[in-house]
């Protein structure tokens, strides 16, 4: 029971829910300010769920039902567990996994395979393209992110999220070594894709595609959807903290440092949405298999050497 509680209130969905609707208000408000809008109140994200909790459910005709409904409760179940995962050993307390970050980085991928398969099972043709572009977007991002986040392994030898912050803990961040700033800069790209934000936006392109996978969502799995890229906005940010950047130590001013981590890093995601134009797909996928991947290498190199 226990660790239902844990999963179901803190730190895994509810915790995980307001914190990434609040982290989605600051984007949605910074956003707003940099193009001399006012932008929305404190609670719209809030209002927003709620309001789309009320709309009705459509199902395109000729589409997949089942298949069309259950995917967005997938990637939610997924990222919940993942901010799970993340929050326990900063809280000292036993994951019960071997290898817990395999699972991290596996369950990261779900969001995009469940917006994948609902835009198939739509059987709308934009949303089969806006599936299509996330399937190539993530078939390019996945090797590079897996190369980076494999650098802190290789310098602690251990895939357990708990020792990696042993680790980071005895000898300091992975981030303020040659290889770990390497790994930081590709995995904050990577973030970008997996969070699917400007310039890797253009699954959704809303001027394009006009929302891709999501067109034919609508009520409650739409707003499903929309939590889940909330929950993302926060809990992608903190598995690079806990990865590269000690996590959170709740002890005194310690405790506001790790806060002042993924606020760096969230101001990083907002600024790069902000000031960058959309790639096309083309341009994106050859970045990160040819760019990012390269970049990855040499960072696991570095940390092979010891660096």
């Amino acid at each position: 029971m226990s660790l239902l509680i844990k999963y179901i209130i803190f730190p895994g969905f509810l915790f995980t829910a307001i914190v990434g609707m609040v982290a989605s208000w600051i984007d949605r408000k910074v956003t707003a300010r940099v193009q001399w809008r006012v932008g929305p109140p404190f609670l719209q994200p809030f209002y927003d769920f709620v309001k789309l909790l009320g709309k009705e459910i459509i199902i395109p005709k000729g589409g997949s039902k089942w298949v069309f409904l259950s995917a967005p409760l997938f990637g939610l179940a997924a990222i919940t567990f993942v901010s799970t995962l993340l929050w326990l050993p900063m809280l000292g307390q036993k994951t019960a996994l071997f290898g817990d970050l395999i699972v991290v980085m596996c369950m990261l991928a779900v969001p995009s395979v469940a917006m994948i398969v609902g835009g198939f099972a739509s059987q709308n043709p934009l949303a089969s393209l806006g599936a299509s572009r996330e399937a190539k977007l993530i078939l390019s991002y996945e090797l590079p992110f897996i190369i980076a986040s494999f650098i802190p392994v290789i310098k602690a030898k251990t895939i357990d999220l708990a020792s990696l912050l042993a680790w980071q803990a005895e000898h300091g961040m992975f981030l303020a070594q040659p290889s770990g700033m390497i790994a930081f800069v590709v995995l904050v790209l990577c973030m970008q894709a997996k969070l699917g934000l400007i310039p890797f936006d253009m699954p959704e392109a809303e001027t394009e595609i006009m929302a891709g996978a999501y067109i034919e969502y609508s009520g409650a799995p739409l707003a499903v959807y929309k939590l889940t890229r909330s929950m993302m906005l926060f809990t992608v940010p903190m598995f690079v903290v806990v990865l590269l950047m000690g996590g959170i130590v709740f002890s005194g001013i310690h405790a506001l440092w790790g806060v002042l981590k993924y606020v760096l890093l969230l101001v990083t995601v907002i600024l790069m949405r902000n000031t960058n134009p959309r790639l096309r797909i083309d341009q994106a996928t050859r970045f990160f298999l040819i760019t990012a991947s390269l970049l990855a290498a040499a960072g696991a190199i570095l940390a092979l050497i010891g660096a």
